[in-house]
């Protein structure tokens, strides 16, 4: 069960963020207010969200998951594949550092922990154009020390591993028919999002409640046939940034 998140509030300049999307330009106004409802749904459940100042000159700052990679017994912080990013960790460091040790991912080595997918005590790493593989044996030998075990899957569509397959409860992963036939994935039950409709995969299992992005028809229907709270939030502006529900908070 979570207890905790932290999130950032996105600064004035989020729109100067790396994205490779073409839905347009973002709103200032809108992402905040999307970001507010995003915060307040956490809350909901139960969690004590830490709020974290905008971080003006890191406009992808606000996709806080990114940075750290916090499991039962250690907090990660990652060293992001995108150079320009690595000037957030200190903040998100000294924050973690109240709850957990802390150890960090070093050079040459590179994780984002949009590519860290925790099921359970299992946890999956994909290698994709923001994690390598040197960044990955760290987060290996780190979480062996604390008997947990790390799946390396390659990323070949999609931001992040996070970008394609989620944990939905109940032995079930949300799953895009490119990962659906993984073997990293074969003991899992899977639901898989329809192609016109990938972006959906990036949901949110939250304790007993699953956040998903608003306007996703098919795959809410596919849904509904579990037992899960099902919040739906718009994230339209997040999109807009290459990001999701899961890249802006760390829970744990």
């Amino acid at each position: 069960m979570f207890e905790y998140a932290i999130a950032r509030k996105p600064g004035k300049d989020f729109a100067q963020g790396i994205t490779t999307s073409n839905l347009g330009t973002p709103s200032y106004e809108l992402i905040l207010e999307q970001h507010s409802v995003y915060i307040e749904t956490l809350r909901s459940f139960g969690l004590e969200v830490i709020m974290l100042d905008p971080l003006l000159g890191y406009p992808d700052a606000y996709f806080v998951e990114d940075i750290a990679v916090v499991t039962p017994d250690v907090a990660i912080i990652t060293n992001p594949g995108i150079e320009s990013r690595r000037g957030e960790v200190e903040t998100i460091e000294s924050t973690l550092a109240k709850y957990r040790e802390t150890l960090r991912i070093q050079p040459p080595g590179t994780v984002d922990g949009g590519d860290v997918l925790m099921v359970g005590t299992d946890l999956y790493i994909g290698i994709s154009d923001r994690t390598n593989r040197e960044g990955a044996e760290q987060l290996a030998s780190i979480l062996e020390a604390y008997g947990k075990a790390l799946t390396v899957v390659p990323v070949h569509s999609g931001l992040h591993l996070k970008s394609s397959v989620n944990y939905v409860g109940q032995n079930t992963l949300l799953i895009t028919e490119g990962y659906a036939d993984l073997d990293q994935f074969r003991e899992y039950d899977k639901i898989v999002v329809d192609t016109s409709e990938e972006y959906a995969a990036n949901t949110l299992l939250i304790n007993k409640s699953l956040i998903t992005p608003k306007g996703f028809p098919k795959t809410r229907k596919k849904l509904l046939a579990s037992d899960l709270n099902i919040i739906e939030l718009d994230v339209s502006e997040v999109r807009k940034m290459d990001g999701g529900l899961t890249c802006m908070s760390v829970r744990f």
